[in-house]
């Protein structure tokens, strides 16, 4: 599958490049010669075999050292959870812990502090996608109240970003050729090529903020459709007779 856009741009040589930037970034080129820029966008659509998801816990006490010790007991037991699931070590990683006053605001008074809040959260690998939604409810049940994910990758996305690759420049080929033709030109050469990667997608809100109900039943339901890897590139070729 690919979605391709194009821009052209055509001129003679010497209206399109200074003479320091004509030495610079394309030279021996022939006084005669025109360049033309394509741009080409390729992708490809792989099965993901990876997904990624962020877990938290949240308690709230009067007494900080209340609240850090409530929040280090639910996060034990839900790290204990993901190795029983089968989650190696290095595929969980804490991303944050932070413990912040909650305070109480009253109108011409100083606001005064109420409570604490600990938040402790960790970023969790999946590479066996059929137990995503076991290890979701796994992770509630445990005390998890911040779940974010799952973001949906590819562990190796080298062979699918070639695909991309080569279907960008096939495409990008196609359309300097056809300009060619149609000018009476001959494409001679490519003289440069420039390549960006689209990021990989944001990860998708899924559960649940300060959670308290018991885990359902059945597990929750997972689809992990299809993972899409694009490249851009800008195609410098070099026209002539």
């Amino acid at each position: 599958m690919s979605r391709i856009r194009f821009a052209l741009r055509l001129a003679p040589l010497a209206l399109l490049l200074s003479p320091s930037a004509f030495a610079q970034s394309a030279p021996n080129l022939p006084a005669d010669a025109t360049l033309l820029q394509v741009s080409a966008h390729g992708e490809t659509s792989r099965a993901p075999d990876l997904a990624q998801v962020s877990a938290g816990v949240v308690t709230q006490n009067l007494d900080a050292n209340a609240a850090m010790r409530a929040n280090s007991q639910h996060m034990n037991a839900v790290i204990a959870a993901l190795k029983q699931a089968g989650v190696a070590e290095r595929d969980i990683q804490t991303s944050s812990i932070n413990l912040e006053p909650q305070y109480k605001y009253v109108p011409n008074q100083r606001p005064t502090i109420t409570g604490y809040q600990v938040s402790n959260t960790v970023n969790v690998r999946l590479r066996d996608l059929t137990k995503i939604g076991d290890v979701l409810d796994a992770l509630v049940k445990q005390g998890a109240n911040q779940i974010n994910g799952p973001t949906f990758t590819l562990d190796k996305p080298d062979a699918a970003m070639d695909a991309a690759r080569t279907d960008a420049i096939k495409h990008a080929q196609a359309r300097a050729d056809l300009y060619a033709a149609a000018t009476g030109l001959k494409v001679r050469r490519i003289v440069s090529i420039s390549e960006s990667s689209e990021a990989p997608p944001a990860p998708r809100p899924m559960l649940m903020r300060m959670a308290t109900a018991a885990a359902p039943e059945e597990s929750t339901p997972i689809a992990s459709g299809e993972s899409t890897i694009g490249v851009d590139l800008n195609v410098v070729y070099e026209l002539g007779r």
